[in-house]
């Protein structure tokens, strides 16, 4: 049983910023592969797979095999299907497998893709941290038989390493969410903005970057993260005196310079929540900060608080602005009334001809029109 002192519990929003960290542990793992197969150049693959205890499923997450292409990728399978891997979490103890063409049936894509590799025996160690399931380490030979008692002892050194550092991730993505709790729960202690306003960004920013999956190349982690952190943009505006940021008419040039200055605000607020430890995810990090520093930059150089163009934009920032110019436009403001989205549309196309909205960004709105009007009515304020 392997064990760490911290208890992590893992959900979906974990995993999916966990994924910016594949490629420096995945190096970690072939490496400790690459060591393994000088003693025993039977053990043909290494792979772990993690556990969403709100989906309960086990995704593939690091893999390292001998033969090149033949890895199992994004394989996620609901745990409480398999009673053999069902029992690894309830006892801790691990599982050997002598000989897999025996004992497995071809039920699941799992089992097929084994049986289909050709591989004959298999050691599966489950991963613990503080106590809490957090996955499972499986060990796959050419050979039947391979993994007698001394066999294993090793392998559960090499084992336990790989625990420990999946672990030590894991607790810095946890720290990383942590800190977007800590902010939402910053703004809420001022009336600004409501939680809906808050679901609405988060909702109409993932909606934006799924519909540029295809043409930007976007993965799962950067939609996930996109939607997780697009809350944060204004958390800044804790810093804003009431008498501007509430204020019913037009702000003059020192009290709209002082509404400006939520962007840097947002930016400090930010580096003092941070842990300053350099296993913190950079892609996840480096995402939150962009959204909160770039939200109100326009492509044209005419935003701010930096007066950047174009190129220099970050992508999730420009999601995060139309997101948000739109949730403004549509709801009602100290300043304003609520616009209708057919208004609103034709406001953001305007901003698009003038150079300032990514047109890409602004048409994912209005190709997925149903969808927005559902979560416009879903995340309905004063609901």
């Amino acid at each position: 049983m392997l064990d760490n002192p911290d208890e992590l519990v893992m959900d979906s929003q974990t995993l999916a910023l966990l994924q910016g960290h594949t490629g420096s542990l995945n190096n970690y793992l072939t490496l400790g592969h690459a060591n393994i197969l000088q003693r025993f150049p039977f053990v043909q693959r290494v792979a772990c797979a993690l556990y969403d205890a709100e989906r309960d499923e086990l995704r593939t997450f690091l893999d390292s095999s001998r033969q090149e292409g033949d890895d199992l990728q994004g394989y996620r399978f609901e745990l409480s299907k398999s009673r053999s891997l069902s029992r690894l979490r309830e006892t801790g103890e691990y599982r050997v497998v002598d000989s897999i063409q025996d004992a497995i049936e071809p039920r699941n894509e799992h089992s097929r893709w084994l049986l289909e590799q050709g591989y004959l025996s298999s050691f599966t160690v489950p991963m613990f941290a503080g106590g809490s399931f957090m996955g499972v380490l499986f060990m796959d030979a050419d050979l039947e038989h391979a993994f007698p008692p001394d066999v294993r002892s090793e392998l559960l050194m090499f084992a336990n390493m790989i625990s420990a550092s999946v672990a030590t991730q894991v607790a810095a993505v946890r720290s990383l969410l942590a800190t977007t709790r800590m902010a939402r729960d910053l703004a809420g202690l001022r009336d600004f903005e409501t939680g809906r306003h808050l679901d609405r960004i988060a909702a109409l920013s993932r909606l934006i970057a799924e519909h540029l999956r295809e043409s930007r190349g976007l993965d799962d982690e950067f939609i996930n993260t996109v939607a997780i952190f697009a809350p944060l943009h204004d958390i800044g505006k804790v810093g804003v005196p009431d008498r501007v940021l509430l204020k019913e008419e037009g702000l003059s040039e020192e009290e709209f310079a002082i509404m400006q200055s939520h962007v840097n605000k947002g930016v400090t607020i930010l580096e003092g929540l941070l842990p300053p430890s350099a296993t913190t995810p950079h892609r996840s990090a480096e995402m939150m900060h962009n959204i909160v520093a770039y939200h109100h930059e326009f492509l044209d150089g005419s935003g701010y608080p930096a007066g950047i163009t174009a190129e220099d934009i970050p992508l999730e920032a420009r999601i995060v602005a139309v997101a948000d110019i739109f949730d403004a436009l549509t709801h009602q403001r100290p300043y304003k009334h609520p616009w209708s989205p057919e208004s609103a549309q034709e406001e953001l196309e305007r901003m698009v001809d003038g150079g300032k909205l990514d047109p890409d960004c602004v048409g994912a709105l209005y190709a997925r029109r149903e969808r927005v009007e559902e979560l416009l009515r879903q995340f309905r304020d004063g609901e």
